[in-house]
């Protein structure tokens, strides 16, 4: 835990390059590259990876691919079907890889003074540049402070309805262990974005996040490590997530609300906009 994730000066650096991506991912980061190009065209102003693949960290075979898409306008119907299919297509061709995710989000929003401490950070210092025109470079330097952790993870409480529904929907095994990861890696991540101001730093390993949560919250260490070996090897027992449901996310998010507050209520997103969860 020597590197903080930041410079000289206290800011965040940028995780992740293209140059890290390991030998076995970059036929799926070129394919990546050039099938986004193609399905997007002109409505297409700058494409990102994100995740472990370029941070070098990533699974052959249990690994995902994360891309952010901006495009020069608000996402429509048609561009989600769109990355849909390019995420269905890339995750067929390539069995280095474990699912696709393709978010979407206009120019407009990701400059916003709205999303400057959510999306803004998030394509600033967590994305690395794969098309186009880099938005980082009409965006702030960030530091790890509590503004940063309220806007980015502080609407847990909110999520938490939600989630209860999907998993009283959830019938089958796969439904179950898909469940437990996005769960188990939300929490781990709000986790440490809690305790990210007193550590004063960054990092994107789950394992290192719950260590790090688990020194101010030792009485909750045990529980956080758990969830963070779910996150990255996913259970389909019913009983992990909706113990998420049930204790850990609550406390969770009181504690959160109780430290850093809840985060700024954004306006209703646009038909075809879509979230941007961390």
């Amino acid at each position: 835990m020597g590197h903080r994730g930041l410079d000289a000066y206290g800011y965040f650096e940028r995780e992740g390059s293209l140059g890290q991506v390991q030998g076995e991912f970059r036929a799926v980061v070129a394919a990546a590259r050039e099938r986004t190009g193609e399905a997007y065209g002109r409505r297409l102003h700058s494409a990102y990876l994100y995740g472990s693949v370029p941070r070098g960290t990533a699974l052959p075979g249990r690994s995902g691919l994360d891309l952010l898409l901006v495009l020069h306008h608000a996402p429509s119907h048609d561009d989600r079907d769109t990355a849909e299919v390019l995420a269905r297509g890339i995750d067929a061709d390539f069995e280095q890889i474990d699912g696709v995710v393709v978010r979407l989000h206009d120019k407009d929003t990701v400059l916003s003074e709205e999303e400057r401490f959510d999306l803004g950070w998030f394509l600033a210092c967590r994305c690395t540049p794969l098309l186009g025109a880099d938005l980082a470079e009409h965006l702030p330097r960030y530091r790890p402070d509590s503004l940063l952790a309220r806007e980015t993870n502080g609407d847990l409480a909110s999520l938490l309805p939600t989630w209860r529904t999907s998993l009283r929907e959830a019938s089958t095994p796969a439904e179950h262990r898909r469940l437990s990861r996005l769960f188990a890696r939300h929490l781990v991540r709000t986790g440490f974005t809690l305790v990210m101001p007193r550590w004063g730093g960054w990092t994107s390993d789950l394992t290192e996040s719950a260590e790090i949560f688990g020194i101010y919250y030792p009485e909750r260490a045990a529980q956080m490590r758990a969830a963070a070996a779910v996150a990255m090897d996913p259970v389909e027992d019913p009983a992990v997530p909706r113990g998420y449901v049930d204790d850990l996310g609550p406390w969770l998010a009181d504690e959160y609300t109780a430290r850093h507050g809840t985060k700024t209520r954004r306006r209703p997103q646009r038909p075809g906009a879509t979230s941007s969860a961390r």
